[in-house]
Formats: C-alpha cells, sequence, structure tokens
C-alpha cells in the first residue's frame, strides 16, 4: 500500500512572533537557564545580549568556536588588546556559547532532544533580555548526507520532515501526542539563494529528512544491526528522493518546529557530504571534508555582512 505523500502540504500561517509563550513564566521570580550557565539573578542579561540579531546553531563545540573567530574577522569586530572571546557557558559542560556583536555562536550537540534543550533556553535567554522576536534570526549550520546531490552541495531546507516524510515535530506532551509544523521560512531561503550564488557557492533549496537516528533512522545498512535489504533500502531512499528530500539529518525537524512555533525567521543550511544513493560510508579525505564544512558558514557570514551593510 502506497504511504500517504505528507510532502506537499501547505505550510500553516506564522504565528506572531514571540521568544516565549509561556504565561508560567512571568510567576517566576528566577530563571536558571541551567544548561548554559545562565541565570536572571546572578546575570544581566539585558546589558549582555539586548544587541542580538542573529543566532547560529551547529553541532560542534569545536566548530562554532572556530565560526565564533571567524565572525570577528568577517565583522571586523574590535577585540581589546590582552583580550578574547571567552565561551559564555563556560561554567557548563553541555554547550558553548559565544557572541562576536550582534551574532550568537552556539553548539547544540546531536540530534534532537539535544537541540531542544537548548532552543528552549536560548529562546528564554533572548526574551530576558528584551531582544526583538521579529528582528532576530535563526540559523542551523550544519552536515548532512544528500540524496541525488554532488558531495559538498549545501541544502538550504525549505521544510523539515520525520522519518515518514510528514512536515511536523510530534513530541509526547501529558499523555498526548501534539504535532507541530516544521516549515522555515521561503523569503529568508530566497535570499540565501541569491547569496550563495554570489559567493559561487553551490547550493540548492529542497526538503530536509529529520531522524532520531544515524544508522536505521537514516536506512543504512553497515549500523550494528540491520533488518532489511539493500533492495528495501533503496527503495525507500528513492521514494523519499522522489517527494522532494534533498538531503537527511538529525536536528532540523525540532529546529524547524520551534523557531514556527514562535514565529521567529529561520533557516537550515547543511552541507552534503556523501550521495546516500550511492553508499552509507563517509571515506572523503578529511581536508576535503573540512572545506566542505565551511561552506554553510561561509554563506550565513556573507548574508550577515550584507544585512549589517560591511563591506571589504
Amino acid at each position: 500500500m502506497e504511504q500517504e505523500d505528507f510532502t506537499e502540504m501547505e505550510p500553516p500561517p506564522s504565528p506572531k512572533p514571540s521568544f516565549v509563550r509561556n504565561v508560567n513564566l512571568a510567576a517566576m521570580d528566577e530563571d536558571y537557564l541551567y544548561h548554559l550557565a545562565l541565570d536572571t539573578k546572578h546575570n544581566d542579561l539585558k546589558d549582555m545580549f539586548r544587541d542580538v540579531k542573529f543566532v547560529c546553531f551547529g553541532g560542534s563545540p569545536g566548530r562554532m568556536k572556530a565560526f565564533a573567530f571567524y565572525m570577528v574577522k568577517q565583522l571586523k569586530y574590535k577585540i581589546t588588546a590582552g583580550q578574547t572571546l571567552e565561551d559564555i557557558s563556560k561554567g557548563s559542560d553541555r554547550y558553548v556559547l559565544y557572541k562576536v556583536g550582534p551574532v550568537l555562536s552556539v553548539s547544540h550537540g546531536m540530534g534532537i532532544p539535544s537541540l531542544s534543550i537548548l532552543m528552549h533556553e536560548i529562546l528564554k535567554l533572548l526574551n530576558h533580555a528584551g531582544c526583538d522576536p521579529g528582528e532576530v534570526m535563526f540559523f542551523r549550520l550544519g552536515t548532512s548526507g544528500g540524496l541525488g546531490l554532488e558531495p559538498g552541495t549545501v541544502v538550504i531546507s525549505e521544510a523539515a520532515v520525520d522519518g515518514l516524510l510528514r512536515p511536523y515535530m510530534e513530541v509526547a506532551t501529558l499523555g498526548m501526542v501534539i504535532q507541530h509544523p516544521a516549515f522555515l521560512c521561503p523569503e529568508l531561503n530566497e535570499e540565501l539563494l541569491e547569496v550563495a550564488k554570489s559567493v559561487g557557492c553551490q547550493s540548492v533549496l529542497g526538503k530536509t529528512m529529520c531522524t532520531y537516528d544515524f544508522y536505521e533512522g537514516q536506512a543504512r545498512l553497515d549500523g550494528a544491526f540491520c533488518d532489511y535489504t539493500e533492495e528495501d533500502k533503496m527503495n525507500f531512499l528513492k521514494r523519499a528522493h522522489k517527494r522532494g528530500i534533498a538531503n537527511i539529518e538529525m536536528e532540523s525537524l525540532c529546529f524547524a518546529a520551534m523557531c514556527h512555533r514562535a514565529g521567529v525567521k529561520s533557516a537550515v543550511l547543511c552541507v552534503t557530504l556523501l550521495d546516500r544513493l550511492q553508499g552509507d560510508q563517509i571515506s572523503t579525505p578529511h581536508d576535503v571534508m573540512e572545506e566542505w564544512q565551511c561552506r554553510p558558514q561561509r554563506l550565513i557570514a556573507e548574508f550577515i555582512r550584507k544585512k549589517l551593510g560591511i563591506t571589504d
């Protein structure tokens, strides 16, 4: 029996931008952002973060630290002699958080649960800081497996779908399953595509499949367990590809759903490290992959520079 095609669902209207939608927060004397090692009692969050306009997320702590230092150069940001960028959340060993002028660079770890925790606390952080949710943009910069694309291509996600190819994230809440739409901002995507062309970065628009697992959830044959055949795998990947899925990763569903829920402008840019229609394992030389992984960062850096009116 052919599975229903959910990938052509029309996105629902975005709600009015608001970092938080929780009446309980107003009744709290203090708010501890535990996983960021920040709180409203001991940290002046307005003074620290009120000028934030761009929040850039990535899985690897090392990669997001490197991105922060890269943005120092790109934004021509002046650091006082004898000082350097500091991990603001160093009191926690969960994530890293760097600030370069109006840009936050933060690591989210691997998978939806880790990202979900961070998203809640970053959204609350920006709310406490008094930032305007209509002016702040969120970006996820990462890696992925492509479908029918040349490795090294950057996929700008139109929407995220789950492992059943449905464009919403399901969250079990109070014993019920709640569905949150996982659509992204088409106008922002078009801007990013134009920037990609201007800097010579090979990029495409497409849907992104987000899974809860790297091996079986992504139809790999090389995990510790595998209860399907290569033919089963290829039939599934080809069906996904036919329905507009351009790449596969593990965070976009949560990122898109939570940004849509908050009504903030957001985009997901993931470079493809291999074509999953050709194989499962990543065997590209390390130096080549390092250059590929920098492509989403370079694209977003140029986008931010244009928004801020910075020229060489």
